[in-house]
């Protein structure tokens, strides 16, 4: 089963409700969206329609430790979660956030404790090898975000897969990388997989994504 969707809305959000049923909202990881702007969000998404957070940035600036700034940042997170219904929380780290056994100890039980706030936690970390990833994420109970067209898929039988642009946010995905992803993507059909867009065009490609897949 597929999950299409974009990092944050590229559209006005009225016109993205009508092409999808998710959305990986990005205002909450620089501060939590108005009341007004939220309340809006919960009322004019349809029937079925699926709410994803980008944690508050503090998080990687803390190191994945649950300082007083980080639960503070969690807790109004959680508002936002609770308007919106949102069933999954992003966590991203920076590339300089290393594989050492520090920083997988810190994350391990960051992770542990905020996994029981959300029905799908989602860490992704740009430094590190995509299956060393998903082996600390398959241990905690969570997902490792990863970029199927450079890693390809992943063994677990649920994954988040984020595309960044080919060559940065400001790129966009040309046919011949859309036709190979939707290749890789046949290849794990029995898999439920959310396929998330995060680059300047994200709203065209992935209505390209999504035809090509047949979704």
């Amino acid at each position: 089963m597929f999950t299409v969707g974009c990092a944050g809305f590229a559209v006005p959000a009225t016109r993205y409700f009508k092409e999808y049923l998710f959305v990986e909202i990005q205002e909450t990881h620089l501060a939590i969206p108005g009341q007004g702007t939220v309340r809006r969000w919960a009322r004019e998404a349809p029937k079925g329609f699926e709410f994803a957070l980008l944690a508050p940035r503090e998080c990687a600036q803390e190191n994945f430790k649950l300082s007083p700034t980080v639960t503070s940042s969690l807790e109004g997170l959680a508002t936002v979660r609770d308007q919106l219904n949102a069933t999954t929380a992003v966590f991203t780290a920076p590339p300089e956030f290393a594989p050492t056994r520090t920083n997988k100890g810190n994350l391990r039980e960051f992770l542990k404790a905020v996994l029981p706030s959300y029905q799908r936690v989602v860490f992704e970390a740009p430094g590190w090898k995509p299956d060393e990833a998903d082996a600390l994420a398959e241990e905690v109970g969570c997902l490792a975000a990863r970029d199927p067209l450079s890693h390809g898929l992943s063994k677990r039988q649920e994954a988040y897969y984020r595309l960044p642009g080919p060559a940065g946010r400001k790129s966009r995905y040309e046919d011949p990388a859309i036709e190979e992803l939707a290749m890789i993507a046949d290849g794990g059909r029995d898999q439920k997989a959310h396929y998330i867009f995060a680059n300047v065009d994200m709203f065209s490609d992935a209505k390209r994504f999504r035809k090509a897949v047949g979704e």
